[in-house]
């Protein structure tokens, strides 16, 4: 094979740091299986072409395999070789021809290229995986790097540790928001160093954002199905590997400009969040390729059906469903967490179908393992933590179930209001709910407004401008003839499917889109925009872009319009109220604050006004511990027209009368331009407004 073990010594080493871990002097590897029978460590040369020594792990501690290897650096490229039975019906799927990622890895070299190799049984037999193949997959297989995480200097790196009640997320990719960006020289376009090019963060920062969350950063493959059709994973929901940065992102520093990104958002007082997924891997079902986990020790980091190893419990959808009720995945998994924030000095996660990660073998607990250890972690404890409430299985649906101290994906928030500003009727009681925090949800065991993180759009859907400007989907783009996706959008196009020069149509949009982000930054709770969404970004009625590397899914920075321009710094104006507003941004459902929901007749609304169906409604807000705070308001209106016509709202007595500070019907309007108001003030059709006192 080419190889010379001599040129390597081994030694018994440690088993208490899984991994790589490199002392100084040489090399400690530990890997966990509970079941394998040997492990073989082998090192490759620096192409990672040819191995040059294949060495036995010489120890089995606590169900550890170690060994350590003296004069080995950081730099050095290696796998595993894992034996043991393959032994589909009793969940043991080893195969010692298949070379294997350390699930510790904290960066990967060379790129993925699928091969039948790949598979640990013969994908050509008729019994399909209960066959065994011997062939070796080292040639087509990435590699793992030996990484000194202490290397980097973070200098005086500061966390801005924003509160949660002041934080305002951003949603975007790192290739999506940079490949097209005419500020960014060819090489750093859709890099982590693209990311943190100064034309990028201070255009967040003037946008008013506090935390930028990142689609999956964890290294992650192109699916073979979607090569096949021209496509790619653009979205990155297969993780190849916990620890290690997806290097398609990597500029010309590598692993280094992802922590220069982050060091120099935090600079700029902005977090990165990361979407992580560890719910499944790229492995997929029973029919998937062997690439680490299912190689090492399937039977223990998968969960497989009871009564029958062979298949896997897929709660998520994509084939399998990683087992964090075993103590050493449930490790690895917060190992991970760990090194993403002491490390990479990442400020928190949004966790993919996070209902996964409560599961036991009886079903979701909220005071199942991950949890408990999320809540009681000294470092992890600290992050901001955001769950994704929901999966495909039994009892999945786990919106306001995570614990205290999680903040959750409100789908409900962004149902209610695309449904409510389609003027439909009763959708005014849950459209209220969903402006005050959710209360409905969240006010209990001493949860916070905030826990509702609060959109209209997200990478999964039509983004706000295809949201007013198509009926239906068009994913025919994605090779599955326009199925996939979601088909209930709660969309109107006003007239035209798509892109339209009809000007009466183009104004209703504008205004629509206008509605909703203010409704967005107005409601209490934690708002999240999806990038692009503040300028109208298309994808051209796609609303399941997973697989879309290319323009459809890139912001398209060159091609804004007036109208986009005008509606970005109206998304400005927005951010910057509420942060200047604590009237909009409550942090507990208990600061005393006043609330009074109104009609446009200018009573209070009883109960019988909620029952009739009405939509027009208007709140009015006040907190008297406000009143002696110089330059805030203690009080304040926000009134809702999805009525398309208009409606002369009365207004509640005021001492000084009431001032218009921005209205949805002219976006150019500047607060202080006209008379105080009264009386009344008059909506116009689909409109919003804010006033406060003279």
């Amino acid at each position: 094979m080419g190889m010379t073990d001599s040129l390597y010594s081994i030694e018994s080493g440690n088993f208490e740091e899984l991994g790589a871990n490199w002392d100084g002097r040489g090399v400690n590897f530990a890997l966990f299986s509970a079941h394998a029978e040997r492990v073989e460590l082998c090192l490759f040369d620096d192409s990672g072409e040819h191995e040059v020594a294949r060495l036995t792990l010489p120890e089995y501690t606590n169900e550890v395999w170690h060994g350590y290897v003296p004069g080995l650096k950081p730099g050095a490229l290696y796998g595993f070789r894992v034996h043991g039975a393959y032994d589909p019906g009793a969940g043991h799927r080893f195969n010692a021809n298949k070379l294997l990622i350390d699930p510790y890895a904290r960066e990967l070299s060379g790129a993925l290229k699928w091969s039948d190799a790949h598979f640990a049984y013969d994908i050509y037999s008729e019994d399909k995986d209960l066959t065994f193949d011997t062939r070796d997959n080292a040639a087509e297989m990435v590699k793992c790097r030996v990484v000194d995480p202490r290397a980097y200097d973070w200098h005086d790196d500061r966390r801005p540790n924003i509160p949660w009640s002041n934080t305002t997320l951003y949603e975007t990719h790192v290739k999506g928001f940079t490949q097209l960006h005419p500020a960014l020289p060819p090489e750093l376009r859709g890099t982590f160093e693209g990311l943190e090019h100064k034309a990028i963060v201070d255009y967040i920062k003037a946008l008013g954002i506090t935390s930028v969350e990142l689609l999956p950063v964890h290294e992650f493959p192109d699916d073979q199905h979607l090569l096949d059709r021209g496509l790619k994973n653009f979205w990155g929901y297969n993780t190849l590997s916990f620890f290690a940065p997806a290097s398609r992102y990597y500029g010309p520093r590598g692993l280094v400009g992802f922590r220069d990104m982050v060091r120099t958002f935090h600079d700029a007082g902005i977090e990165v969040i990361l979407d992580v997924v560890y719910n499944h891997t790229a492995e997929g079902n029973e029919l998937g390729p062997t690439l680490s986990f299912k190689g090492i020790d399937n039977f223990s980091y998968y969960r497989t059906l009871p009564d029958n190893h062979r298949y896997y419990i897929n709660d998520t959808g994509t084939g399998n469903t990683v087992n964090t009720s075993h103590p050493r995945v449930l490790q690895m998994v917060t190992d991970s967490l760990r090194y993403w924030v002491e490390h990479m000095h990442v400020d928190g996660f949004r966790f993919d179908l996070g209902t996964i990660l409560g599961r036991e073998p009886e079903g979701f607990d909220q005071r199942g393992g991950f949890f408990d250890v999320m809540t009681q972690d000294p470092v992890l404890a600290k992050v901001k933590l955001i769950g994704e409430p929901w999966d495909i299985g039994p009892g999945g649906y786990q919106l306001g179930g995570f614990p205290p101290g999680w903040a959750e994906w409100n789908d409900r928030y962004r149902d209610n209001v695309r449904e409510y500003w389609l003027n439909t009727e009763h959708t005014a009681p849950g459209f209220a709910a969903r402006i005050l925090g959710s209360g409905d949800i969240y006010d209990i065991r001493g949860r916070r407004p905030w826990s509702s993180v609060n959109f209209l759009a997200a990478h999964d859907g039509f983004t706000l401008n295809d949201l007013v400007s198509y009926n239906e989907k068009h994913n025919e783009a994605n090779g599955e003839d326009n199925k996939d996706g979601h088909d209930h959008n709660r969309s109107f196009n006003y007239g035209a499917e798509g892109k339209t020069d009809d000007a009466g149509i183009l104004e209703v949009r504008e205004r629509q889109k206008r509605n909703m982000l203010a409704t967005l930054f107005l409601s209490h709770g934690t708002p999240m925009l999806l990038a692009g969404d503040e300028f109208g970004r298309t994808q051209d009625g796609n609303n399941n872009g997973y697989c879309q590397d290319n323009e459809i899914s890139w912001v398209r920075w060159e091609e804004l319009s007036e109208a986009d321009e005008s509606l970005s710094a109206f998304a400005s104006r927005l951010t910057a109220l509420r942060a200047a507003q604590p009237l909009f941004r409550r942090e507990s459902f208990r600061d005393g604050m006043e609330i009074n929901w109104i009609n446009p007749g200018g009573g209070n609304q009883q109960q019988e006004h909620w029952e009739e169906g009405g939509t027009t409604i208007g709140v009015h807000l006040s907190r008297a511990d406000l009143a002696d705070v110089e330059d805030v308001w203690s009080e304040a209106l926000v009134l809702f027209n999805p009525y398309d016509g208009d409606i002369d709202f009365k207004l509640p007595e005021s001492t000084s009368g009431w001032r218009l500070n921005l209205t949805t019907s002219d976006p150019t309007y500047v607060d202080g331009e006209g008379e105080a108001l009264k009386d009344s003030y008059t909506m116009g059709p689909r409109s919003l407004a804010v006033l406060h006192p003279a």
